[in-house]
């Protein structure tokens, strides 16, 4: 099994930027994909980004397109969301997990493990 943890959460004004890292335990971690997610109290969990266990494939979700960017380090067991033009809703509680299931990127059902998260506060 793959445990996480995550952190680089913060405070930060909109427009601004934000680095977010994953740190996973276990020795499968390159054999699983790994997704990032963000929720927010009364709301769904929202599967933001992505990575394929190479890192050539990604997704992102429509809300977060062209300004998150999900990369990973098979070496050092990491993945990193990094986050630019941060918006105010963008404001929740961010997790990563492996995926451990086939079926869309998008859906959070399809992980497992999440961890225990890391706060992204956006000022406008």
């Amino acid at each position: 099994q793959v445990h996480v943890v995550e952190s680089g959460g913060g405070l930060v004004q909109a427009g601004g930027s934000l680095s977010l890292s994953c740190a996973a335990s276990g020795h499968t971690f390159s054999a699983y994909a790994m997704g990032w997610s963000r929720q927010t109290p009364g709301k769904e969990r929202e599967v933001v980004a992505a990575i394929n266990w190479s890192g050539a494939n990604t997704y992102y979700a429509d809300s977060v397109k062209g300004r998150f960017t999900i990369s990973r380090d098979n070496a050092k067991n990491m993945v990193y969301l990094q986050m630019s033009s941060l918006k105010p809703e963008d404001t929740a509680v961010y997790y990563c997990a492996p995926k451990v299931a086939s079926g869309p990127y998008s859906d959070g059902n399809y992980y497992d493990n999440w961890g225990q998260g890391t706060q992204v506060t956006v000022s406008s």
